[in-house]
This record gives structure tokens, C-alpha cells and sequence, in this order.
């Protein structure tokens, strides 16, 4: 359980959660994930646990704990359930789980377990998207604005927004789908598996990631200034983005993309976690699906959050 995620109290949010698994008759224990305690070691504290007690792996928290916790349930293949507390909680609206803590716990105990489609880049688990470029700086300008300001969607638009009109370097990158190879030149590329995400911002290829078969979306931005940077925001604030001109999107199974500098390492954004990876970076889905304890997802068009 991430302490710092959301914008509740993290405390009547535990107290809630214990109080509904007492009274379900489900032995449990709490792994935080403060300032005292190391995610990687909750984590793997709690799969230690679970393993030993026969059971499941809960990420209680936002799109970044729920990614670190599905990576170890995905690489032990152990159920995962999820209780969503952070911003945005794509993965959460996605699968129909509701951010009320009450709500989602009461639903995990009536869940069953379903295979969900997770991609990868390189030996990296996410569950929404991976990018690099300006998008992962706009994620880490964006957590500096809500350690100022507090953690609300409308913080997050705006620091995004201030980061885009800045100064960026464009990057300079091969990408090769195993059939044809192009080089280009683009401030981002981003690669999404979260269907909603995609329809909240106007992309066709969100239809193609919902059926769950391996298909992912890429988005590349062809180069552009910084007014018209200001109207490509503007369509995908109203979910026009893929109407764009300078906006290529495209279903993919697996691409792999070749820094120009083939040695540096490249700045990746895992559901919105900044790591450093080396080149070549290889995207695709998971070999094998996350199995995650839900009662079932929402349809094409609908946001349950």
C-alpha cells in the first residue's frame, strides 16, 4: 500500500480495507510504502508472503505501485487484485474498479481471476503506457508541480501543459516493426495498452488494444513548433488527437526503437515511473497475460471512474 497516493487519508483507507476483510473472514497484511519503507522491499516482502500463505498480491495505490506490484505477481505468476488511490487510475477505470476504497474491496472479495494483457519494453512490465522523449519529462516536471501544489488532475494538466511549451530536444531514433525500418526524428514516442487512455484522447488504435490479443498502440508527433504543440494538447484534451496531421498512430506487435547514439542510455517513462534503460528498447506484449482478480472490465465508451 502506497501511503502518499490519492488524495484521501491513507489511514481511513486502510482501516476501511481491514475492517471489510475482517469481516469477510480473509487473512491479510499490510506492506507500506513510505518514506521509512523501500517499495522494492515491500513488494517482495509481500510476495514472500503471499507465496507462503497461498494467495493473492494487492496493489493499493496509483498507476505507478500498481505497476511495480504487477510486475512481481506477473513474473510469479501469482493473482493480482488492485485498489486503486491515485490520480488518474487508468488501470482501475479500465477493469471497472472503483477508486472508493469501500467499493473496491468489497468488489475484489466478489472478483475472479481473468487474464489480462500487460506489454513490455524489454524485460520491463506496464500496464498503461511506456514512452520516451518529452513525455517522460513531462512526467517528472509533473511530480515536482504536485509536491508544490498537491496531487489533483488539474495540477497535472497544467505542469503538462508548461513542460510541452518549453524547450526539448527532439529525439533521433530507429524504429523497426521486423518488416520495414525508418528513421525519424519526433519530441516523443509513445506506446500505449490501456484502451481507455487511448479513447480519452481520441486515438482509432484504442479498438485494436481493447481486444486483449497483443496488439499495442504506438504514437509518434512528427516535428512541430510550439503553437502547434498548443493545438495538438487542445485536440487531445477534447479526444481529437487522432484526427491530427502531425500525429502518426499505428497497431503494432512488436517494435523495436534504436537510439541514433546506440551505446547512451535512453529515458523511458513506465506508468509514469522514470527509469534508464539501454538501447535497443524492444516493445511488445507480455509473453504470457497478468492474471488479475476482477469483476470483469467496461465496454468500448464507457469510464466507470
Amino acid at each position: 500500500m502506497n501511503a502518499g497516493s490519492g488524495r484521501g487519508d491513507a489511514d481511513t483507507a486502510r482501516d476501511t480495507i481491514r475492517t471489510l476483510l475482517d469481516a469477510a473472514g480473509r487473512p491479510h497484511r499490510f506492506f507500506l510504502i513510505d518514506e521509512a519503507h523501500d517499495i522494492a522491499q515491500a513488494v517482495s516482502d509481500a510476495v514472500t508472503y503471499a507465496r507462503h500463505e497461498g494467495g493473492a498480491l494487492v496493489a493499493v495505490g496509483g498507476d505507478g505501485t500498481i505497476n511495480c506490484v504487477a510486475g512481481a505477481a506477473w513474473r510469479e505468476q501469482l493473482p493480482m487484485g488492485v485498489l486503486p488511490q491515485g490520480t488518474f487510475n487508468f488501470f482501475g477505470r479500465t477493469h471497472g474498479i472503483s477508486a472508493d476504497p469501500a467499493e473496491a474491496t468489497e468488489a475484489l472479495l466478489r472478483g475472479e481471476p481473468m487474464n489480462v494483457q500487460a506489454g513490455m519494453v524489454n524485460d520491463r512490465l506496464f500496464l498503461v503506457n511506456a514512452s520516451l522523449g518529452l513525455y517522460p519529462q513531462v512526467l517528472e516536471d509533473r511530480e515536482t508541480w504536485k509536491q508544490r501544489l498537491g496531487r489533483h488532475r488539474l495540477v497535472a494538466l497544467w505542469s503538462g501543459l508548461a513542460t510541452m511549451m518549453g524547450e526539448y530536444r527532439p529525439l533521433r531514433i530507429e524504429v523497426s516493426d521486423g518488416d520495414r525500418s525508418r528513421q525519424l526524428r519526433t519530441p516523443t514516442l509513445f506506446v500505449g495498452n490501456n484502451a481507455l487512455q487511448l479513447e480519452k484522447i481520441g486515438l482509432p488504435e484504442a479498438g485494436d488494444v481493447h481486444r486483449n490479443d497483443g496488439t499495442l498502440a504506438g504514437v509518434v508527433l512528427k516535428p512541430i513548433g510550439k503553437l502547434t504543440m498548443l493545438g495538438l494538447l487542445l485536440r487531445g484534451a477534447i479526444g481529437r488527437l487522432g484526427d491530427a496531421d502531425n500525429v502518426v498512430s499505428f497497431p503494432f506487435r512488436q517494435i523495436v526503437v534504436t537510439p541514433k547514439r546506440h551505446r547512451e542510455k535512453v529515458k523511458v517513462a513506465v506508468d509514469g515511473e522514470i527509469l534508464w534503460m539501454d538501447g535497443p528498447l524492444v516493445f511488445r506484449a507480455a509473453p504470457r497475460p497478468l492474471v488479475l482478480i476482477t469483476r470483469g472490465g467496461r465496454q468500448p465508451g464507457e469510464d466507470p471512474g
